[in-house]
């Protein structure tokens, strides 16, 4: 959904994120920096600073998101701290934390987000939503697609009452080739974020080559069966089993990470580091 006429794309001054890991950027790894990420929020934001610059606007971003924080820590105390700042522009994508877990209640995680949502809208700041990306191609991830179809239509339902922006992921099929995507089978490569960077100033109203960032990637070579349940297998021991042992110890990845760039700040390139 994008609220404003396709000639006439806005353009912002100021974009805060807030999120998840999917936010944060894990998996697409900052090559000058240990343990730093840039993801396709700062992606995007470089191309939001660059469309300011063009029409002789500064340009200031903020990146909450942090690894491993359900739906209300999200809206919680990363909200609150985003409507400090008074961006013109939030992107607010959680949730798929919940959604892994047994007994997700999609009702009440539509209800928690419309909130939010309404939040935002009346701080007089536009809303970028993410719908999750289809599973259907995802092994044992795949029994989560039910779920996952109906957060999709709930944030459909949500945009549409509220006038938010949508970056569709469940209607970008490429997403669907594990090659976009990390080990760890949650997070996506650099390949991944860059393609989703360009869905979402997409569904912003800006044009982009569509084409490139579409488009599936060339046929890989083909695997055995036993080829397959050899990933499988190692995929629970180095990262389904340590995920669960968290679970299990009430503890997540992100319980020492600090945001990446806590206050708006102009963007530089991303070999600078991040934003303070």
């Amino acid at each position: 959904m994008t609220p404003s006429p396709p000639n006439a794309p806005r353009v912002w001054s100021s974009y805060v994120a807030i999120g998840d890991s999917f936010t944060e950027g894990m998996s697409d790894p900052d090559p000058e920096y240990d343990n730093a990420y840039i993801g396709w929020a700062d992606r995007l934001a470089e191309s939001l600073s660059d469309l300011a610059q063009m029409e002789h606007l500064s340009f200031r971003y903020a990146n909450l998101a942090v690894r491993g924080r359900l739906l209300a820590d999200v809206v919680g105390p990363q909200l609150d701290r985003a409507l400090e700042m008074s961006p013109d522009l939030v992107s607010l994508v959680g949730g798929g934390n919940d959604l892994l877990r047994p007994g997700a209640d999609t009702n009440a995680l539509m209800e928690t987000l419309e909130d939010a949502v309404i939040r935002v809208r009346q701080s007089g700041a536009d809303v970028l939503l993410a719908t999750p990306v289809d599973p259907q191609e995802a092994g044992l991830l795949k029994p989560l697609r039910g779920r996952h179809a109906i957060h999709t239509a709930n944030i459909f339902t949500i945009a549409q009452r509220h006038g938010c922006y949508v970056l569709n992921l469940w209607g970008l099929p490429a997403l669907r080739d594990w090659r976009l995507w990390a080990d760890d089978r949650i997070h996506l490569t650099t390949e991944g974020h860059r393609r989703v960077a360009l869905a979402a100033l997409t569904a912003l109203g800006h044009a982009t080559d569509e084409e490139d960032w579409r488009s599936p990637l060339p046929p890989g070579e083909a695997t055995t069966k036993r080829q397959e349940l050899r990933a499988h297998a190692a995929w629970a021991r180095e990262h389904l089993a340590p995920w669960v042992q968290r679970r299990m110890k009430g503890e997540s990845s992100g319980d020492t990470v600090e945001p990446k760039r806590p206050n708006l700040a102009p963007m530089r390139p991303f070999d600078e580091g991040p934003g303070t």
